[in-house]
């Protein structure tokens, strides 16, 4: 069997400071930081004692901050994979939400919505994103660990639910799959039939006393 615990990270800096996030490098504010550490403790309820365990995050800063409370909790390193950050928003990144609000081109109802130009110069396309996204699911999964943690962004938590699935990228445009910022979704596979659950979705009761 396998099961991958995927954490969105906690409250940052950007979320309080009302600015984009997207690759700006902003950190956990003190109750990210305690919001982490309360998803660390129900990370280790959750793993069985002596259990081999693999730790994947974000670069981001916010990310890294999250996966060290995990990692000490747990006892395993974590891996740095840039290819789980949240999705690129240009020139858009650190400036007030309400300027990138002002210039955003939304995708259309019907039509091309992987490849939609947002409007904001040097921005990923929803194709983009989503095809890193894959690439570090495809190498994750390919490891042979039955307990696997994955620390990532809210945004990017859409393509790693949708490849756990088997969506085809081609098939991605409308999929959302929406979390609380600090909650874990649980994904797993089973050994006979080789299924594929989402057994939770954005669980984030642990929060309660964070």
């Amino acid at each position: 069997m396998r099961t991958v615990h995927v954490v969105t990270h906690p409250e940052a800096t950007h979320h309080v400071e009302r600015v984009v996030g997207g690759w700006h490098d902003s950190e956990l504010t003190d109750a990210g930081l305690r919001a982490a550490a309360s998803a660390a403790r129900a990370l280790r309820a959750r793993i069985p004692d002596g259990a081999e365990v693999q730790l994947f995050s974000s670069d981001l800063r916010r990310t890294r901050q999250t996966a060290e409370e995990i990692a000490a909790a747990l006892g395993v390193p974590p891996v740095l994979d840039r290819r789980l950050r949240e999705k690129s928003y240009g020139e858009a990144e650190g400036r007030p939400q309400e300027w990138l609000d002002r210039r955003f081109v939304p995708p259309p109802e019907a039509g091309e919505r992987l490849d939609h130009d947002e409007g904001v110069e040097g921005s990923e396309t929803k194709a983009e994103w989503a095809r890193r996204v894959y690439a570090a699911m495809d190498a994750i999964v390919q490891l042979p660990c039955a307990q696997q943690v994955v620390v990532t962004h809210g945004g990017s938590l859409t393509f790693v639910v949708a490849h756990w699935i088997g969506m085809p990228l081609e098939t991605v445009g409308r999929a959302a799959f929406r979390a609380p910022s600090g909650s874990i979704t649980t994904l797993h596979e089973d050994d006979y039939f080789h299924n594929r659950q989402v057994v939770g979705l954005g669980d984030a009761r642990h929060l309660d006393s964070a």
